[in-house]
């Protein structure tokens, strides 16, 4: 069973370029988030495996596009991306926290590309 939302989104919207979803939530923040951070984070057993080991460190992303949002009942959306992905489940709190520390899980994977000798 999914847990309730924390965080309850009011609005999803997608640039014109397709490239940034800025989600607005009811206490008032609203997060402008790059498809390329949404991509290599996406929440798919596919990028995140099945244990924090699994994990996968996804290149090549830089110009990565949304599709389309669609959403999962009322707890998150389904975004389908240029290259084909399409298997995370994005739930509000997951946007919300992707939100607050975008600048440092940003950092964090420029820094594992640089490690493993892989490009934007």
């Amino acid at each position: 069973m999914t847990k309730p939302a924390t965080s309850w989104p009011t609005e999803l919207k997608l640039d014109k370029d397709k490239q940034v979803l800025t989600v607005s939530f009811d206490d008032g923040k609203h997060f402008a988030l790059p498809a390329e951070l949404l991509r290599v984070l996406s929440p798919s057993a596919e990028v995140q495996g099945h244990s924090p080991e699994q994990r996968v460190t996804v290149p090549g992303k830089k110009s990565v596009r949304i599709q389309k949002l669609e959403p999962v009942g009322t707890y998150a959306v389904r975004i389908t991306f240029d290259d084909g992905h399409n298997t995370g489940l994005y739930v509000w709190d997951y946007l919300r926290e992707l939100g607050e520390n975008q600048e440092a899980l940003f950092r964090a994977y420029l820094n594992e590309l640089a490690d493993k000798g892989l490009s934007r």
